[in-house]
């Protein structure tokens, strides 16, 4: 089956331009970080706004769903708001995209109750930048199904913590320019290309059948996970097998598996040995150990962008003239 799947990135952004910030997700438990992060992307030059509820609390979300939602919904109907900055992770942005459609959002202010449609609507959304990775994965998806390019990236809480070379890769993706190869380690020979597709495995697992998953026919998946016990890990990977989801994905690009360590006096494989189990009898060219993911260097990854994995040299890259960024501004 032919992918359906057409993403573009949003107009490159510049210095001077409006960001707001969202937290769709978990409660911020990471105040510091969380300013370090807005002082860098105001040292580049960018406006940035955050909500009059940023640190709202509601168990372990970050306010109430009504809240939450309301902050995505303001800040991609501003018509003077450039890009979304995502405060973190953690767990609450399924619950938003129960009752969430970019197009309706972007065109009204009608009542979103309705049942959440496909993106096959004649009408586009407003373009703008979304930034942010891990419980992230559910709205970069469902935006890839609007035809727009989000990247999983660093949220607010980890920018600060990002080596130079990664913040400046997060910069050239917005700011228009060119991005270099990411190296990893090979799992045998073969080369594809196809739209990237990033995610979390937990929160992508959990988004299998639903509205909100993309056509995979043809894509190369980017896959990421922290705090998962291998046993998991395996569970996960084995309803990918089980539902038919590999089936049509041209590659794997494998980034950081962090502290997804066996319980202690438990037999178990690890983490690594799941992987190769779960995987390496795909028959897809597979490329592991890639800097991105949590608690280490996290490379900007456009969604729905053309790439080319590269299981004999273990590289995953871009080239210029393969990103596609729109030439319109909306308003």
């Amino acid at each position: 089956m032919t992918n359906n799947l057409h993403c573009q990135l949003p107009p490159p952004l510049k210095p001077g331009d409006l960001l707001r910030v969202v937290a769709p997700s978990g409660a911020l438990r990471e105040f510091e970080a969380f300013q370090k992060g807005l002082e860098i992307w105001r040292g580049r030059g960018y406006k940035v706004e955050l909500p009059i509820n940023w640190d709202a609390r509601e168990g372990y979300l970050a306010g109430t769903d009504t809240e939450r939602r309301q902050q995505l919904a303001d800040a991609w109907k501003d018509p003077e708001c450039r890009g979304i900055l995502c405060s973190r992770g953690g767990y609450g942005s399924a619950r938003l995209l129960e009752d969430w459609t970019w197009h309706s959002v972007a065109r009204d202010n009608r009542d979103n109750s309705q049942s959440p449609k496909l993106a096959s609507e004649s009408s586009s959304p407003i373009e703008k930048w979304l930034i942010g990775f891990s419980d992230i994965t559910g709205l970069l998806w469902s935006l890839s199904r609007s035809g727009i390019s989000g990247v999983h990236g660093p949220v607010l809480t980890t920018l600060a913590a990002e080596p130079e070379w990664s913040l400046n890769r997060l910069f050239d993706c917005i700011e228009g320019r060119s991005l270099a190869p990411l190296t990893g380690v090979s799992w045998g020979s073969g080369k594809v290309s196809g739209r990237l597709m990033p995610a979390n495995l937990t929160v992508a697992t959990h988004l299998l059948g639903t509205f909100v998953q993309p056509n995979l026919d043809g894509i190369i998946l980017a896959l990421e996970d922290v705090t998962e016990a291998p046993y998991r890990i395996d569970r996960m990977l084995t309803q990918w097998r089980m539902s038919g989801a590999f089936q049509g994905v041209r590659g794997i690009a494998l980034g950081r598996f962090s502290r997804c360590d066996p319980p202690k006096e438990v037999p178990s494989w690890t983490v690594e040995e799941v992987l190769h189990d779960r995987l390496g009898d795909l028959g897809i060219p597979i490329v592991s150990d890639l800097p991105f993911g949590h608690e280490g260097a996290n490379a900007a990854l456009p969604v729905g962008q053309w790439v080319e994995l590269d299981a004999d040299n273990a590289t995953l890259k871009w080239n210029t003239n393969q990103l596609e960024y729109s030439s319109v501004l909306e308003s």
